[in-house]
């Protein structure tokens, strides 16, 4: 005879146990003013509460996306504190670049300053170390190294799809005006990927923390290069560059048709080191790229 009395006790015992292993850990409430910190929480997948400029993040780093419920902080450098205390963080995570705002935040919650593209150091390896550390303040170190073997794991396959071609130096720079950009070399993410796809720099000047340097666009005249172009553009900018002049003889000169890319936070860790590789891949596969 079916007996449900002695069998109902035992499947919601079990049940109750399945709900149990497979719930994830409440995660801290965090908020972040900077951006590479707020990607790096979303690829861990435990997202801040709150973040500075969710719109600019968007435009700015695009991918990964924000969650629909983050709350915008207002601007960066100058956060609705009012706001962030109604939040309750836990714990506000900041970059060095917000380090004169610690005072103020800390009269909200625990501040905590991780660094990345410190000076002398390697940037992979900041990148990495950025990552166990995030995975660490959220109770998810399992998650960290997971994001740390995939993304490194993904960079030796998308350097395998270029075995046997020969792309020329790329310049990859990206517009701040109709007549300057950033010209991005040594110390910056997209350096440190082109390191690991054995992929050449044309531009080896000087550059800052970050990994770039300001110039007009008259420095890159001579250079032996295919021209990379990281978006976004300014307002108008576009505009102005269809209309020929000194930019126009940059890419009459470049080897190959400049290749395109969407935005890429180029001051980001792991999530932006990444995508960038696929970009930068998939652009050099295309037809007329290599």
């Amino acid at each position: 005879m079916f007996r449900p009395r002695r069998v109902l006790p035992w499947l919601a015992g079990l049940l109750a146990a399945l709900v149990a292993t497979a719930a994830p850990a409440e995660t801290p409430r965090l908020a972040t003013l900077d951006w590479t910190l707020a990607e790096t929480l979303v690829a861990l997948e435990a997202p801040p509460r709150a973040v500075a400029q969710i719109e600019a993040y968007h435009a700015w780093v695009n991918a990964p996306r924000l969650p629909e419920t983050t709350i915008d902080l207002g601007l960066r450098s100058q956060p609705n504190l009012e706001l962030l205390a109604s939040l309750d963080p836990d714990r506000i995570l900041i970059s060095p670049m917000f380090a004169n705002l610690t005072p103020r935040l800390e009269r909200i919650a625990p501040v905590e300053t991780l660094p990345l593209y410190s000076p002398g150091r390697d940037t992979w390896t900041e990148m990495r170390e950025l990552t166990l550390s995030v995975g660490e303040l959220v109770d998810r170190p399992e998650a960290a190294t997971r994001l740390i073997e995939a993304t490194e794991a993904r960079l030796e396959t998308l350097k395998a799809r270029l075995d046997g071609t020969t792309p020329p130096p790329l310049l990859m720079v990206q517009f701040m005006d109709s007549r300057h950009v950033r010209v991005f070399g040594d110390n910056g993410l997209f350096q440190a990927v082109l390191d690991r796809l054995d992929l050449d720099n044309a531009w080896n000047g000087p550059t800052n923390a970050w990994g770039f340097s300001l110039v007009g666009i008259e420095a890159l005249a001579g250079l032996d290069a295919r021209l990379v172009v990281v978006e976004p553009y300014p307002a108008g900018v576009q505009e102005t560059l269809a209309e020929g002049g000194l930019w126009g003889h940059l890419v009459e000169t470049s080897r190959g048709t400049p290749l395109m890319l969407p935005p890429v936070w180029s001051f980001g860790a792991l999530p932006s080191a990444g995508r960038f590789a696929e970009l930068l891949v998939s652009a050099l596969e295309s037809a007329d790229a290599v």
